[in-house]
């Protein structure tokens, strides 16, 4: 079986935004009962790196980080790197 540098994107954007999902929610329980918080490092990282799909869908759900600007435009500017590095190495491997 021949996997495609897409399959291999797809596949990346599934996992972490799954993962990701699943940490910003964690990260609003911690929130709500006062606790240890995950760095805004960390959640941005973890955008990057393909979770920003599970990041802004976590941010709808969970009303998490949604009234903070400042992390938003992060978050968009993470988005919109994470999509120009996905696409040069789609681009490269056509």
């Amino acid at each position: 079986m021949d996997v495609t540098p897409a399959v291999v994107v797809a596949g990346s954007v599934v996992s972490f935004s799954l993962v990701t999902f699943v940490v910003w929610g964690v990260d609003k329980c911690k929130a709500e009962r006062e606790a240890w918080r995950i760095p805004e490092k960390t959640l941005l990282l973890l955008a990057f790196f393909g979770g920003w799909p599970g990041a802004w869908f976590a941010a709808k759900v969970f009303r998490h980080k949604s009234s903070k600007q400042s992390f938003r435009r992060k978050l968009l500017a993470v988005t919109a790197l994470n999509l120009v590095v996905f696409g040069w190495i789609l681009w490269s491997f056509r």
